[in-house]
């Protein structure tokens, strides 16, 4: 599954490509967005079923661009008065990090609860687009079966599901003594993306002071 490091990398490439202006601040912010979705992790302790889901809905960027693009369009913004003229466009930015560097990655590598709590069900896209000889375009990201876990499936609800963390090994009390893994980087593809990341920020940076 994708580490938190991988959401701040898809951060901070949303970040790179959308801000206007770039600084430290405005970048720590959009990866922090990113990676806001990963704080299910610790309230899944308390919560079971809680991973995943409370944090990782899709309602959550939904309602969240509602609200930026309200007070956008307010004669007295509250993002411009309290961030300058720059904050209306780092919210949205923002809120563009939080679904595609902190959910998405997550929905297409092990599952989410997308609707969570309108719709409790935990739903996976991971699968593949190919164009065939003999059978034209063919897609498995959307393929709804009976098992979690799948390319493509609808999974289990927050009442049968858990997901594993170095914070949180298993539903109920963890063994005593149980090695905890907390993951930097689980794929080659993963590591690209976090130097592409690094690549990208250092690009933007050495930009700026020109």
């Amino acid at each position: 599954m994708p580490s938190t490091v991988v959401h701040v990398a898809f951060g901070a490439l949303v970040a790179t490509a959308l801000l206007r202006e770039f600084d430290a601040k405005t970048l720590a912010v959009v990866c922090a967005v990113a990676a806001l979705p990963d704080v299910d992790t610790f309230l899944g302790v308390w919560i079971a079923g809680g991973h995943r889901a409370l944090l990782h809905t899709a309602l959550l960027p939904a309602v969240l661009g509602v609200l930026v693009v309200w007070d956008t369009r307010r004669a007295e913004s509250w993002l411009h008065a309290k961030f300058g003229r720059d904050g209306p466009h780092v919210a949205v930015v923002g809120v563009v990090a939080l679904l595609f560097g902190g959910i998405l990655p997550d929905l297409m590598t092990n599952g989410v609860n997308l609707l969570y709590p309108l719709h409790d069900r935990f739903y996976t896209f991971a699968g593949s687009l190919e164009l065939s000889s003999t059978e034209g375009v063919v897609q498995t990201f959307v393929d709804f079966g009976d098992e979690p876990g799948g390319g493509g499936t609808v999974g289990g609800t927050t009442e049968n599901t858990h997901y594993y963390t170095g914070v949180d090994l298993e539903r109920g009390s963890d063994p005593a003594n149980a090695e905890r893994v907390f993951p930097v980087v689980a794929s080659g593809l993963q590591l690209v993306v976090v130097l592409t990341a690094v690549a990208s920020v250092v690009g933007r940076f050495r930009e700026a002071k020109r």
